[in-house]
C-alpha cells in the first residue's frame, strides 16, 4: 500500500499550496494518507480551521476552483463545509472546520499518530483492503471511521458512501 506513498506526498504538497494561496489557511492532512492506513487508490482529504462567520467569503473564494460537496455535521452542534477538487488526476476533498473542530482534530490526529503501532495500521489497512475487494461498501465506509471514532469519540462519525477514493 505503500507504493505510491511518494506521488501522493508531492500531490498533497501541491493541494496544500493551492489552499493556502485560496484561502490563507494552511491545511492538515486529515484522511486515511496522513493517518498512514490509505489505500492504493486513497484519494486526499484535507482540512482548515475556519471562521463559521467567514463561511459565506469561503464559498465565493472556491467558487470556479473547487466544487462544493456541501455542509456535513462534524459534531452534533457543528458542521463543516466540504469542498472538491483535483490535483494530477487525485480527489482532493477540503473541509472546512470550525476552529474549534479544527484544534480538535489537528489533536486526535496527533493522538493518532503517537498511539497507533506499526501493526494496528497494517491490520487496519488490510481489513479495509479486503472489505472494499469484497465489494462491502457500507461495511468499508464505517470500517474507515474506526479509528477516528476511538481517538475522538465526540465527533459525529457517520459514514459518507463510497466515492473513488480510500
Amino acid at each position: 500500500m505503500r507504493a505510491h506513498d511518494e506521488r501522493l506526498h508531492a500531490v498533497r504538497a501541491r493541494a496544500s499550496e493551492l489552499i493556502e494561496r485560496w484561502t490563507g489557511h494552511r491545511p492538515r492532512d486529515v484522511g486515511s494518507f496522513g493517518t498512514r492506513l490509505n489505500l492504493e487508490t486513497s484519494d486526499l482529504d484535507l482540512g482548515i480551521g475556519y471562521p463559521v462567520e467567514r463561511r459565506a467569503e469561503l464559498m465565493a473564494t472556491l467558487d470556479g476552483t473547487a466544487r462544493f460537496l456541501g455542509e456535513r455535521y462534524t459534531s452534533f452542534s457543528t458542521t463543516r463545509l466540504v469542498f472538491s477538487f483535483t490535483v494530477d488526476d487525485v480527489e482532493i476533498d477540503l473541509s472546512a472546520l470550525t476552529v474549534d473542530d479544527f484544534a480538535v482534530a489537528c489533536r486526535m490526529l496527533d493522538q493518532i499518530d503517537e498511539a497507533m503501532s506499526h501493526d494496528e495500521r497494517v491490520c487496519h489497512t488490510w481489513v479495509k483492503h479486503l472489505l472494499r475487494q469484497a465489494g462491502r461498501l457500507e461495511d468499508y465506509a464505517a470500517w474507515k471511521l474506526v479509528t477516528y471514532a476511538r481517538f475522538c469519540p465526540e465527533f459525529n462519525w457517520v459514514p459518507i458512501p463510497e466515492k473513488t477514493g480510500a
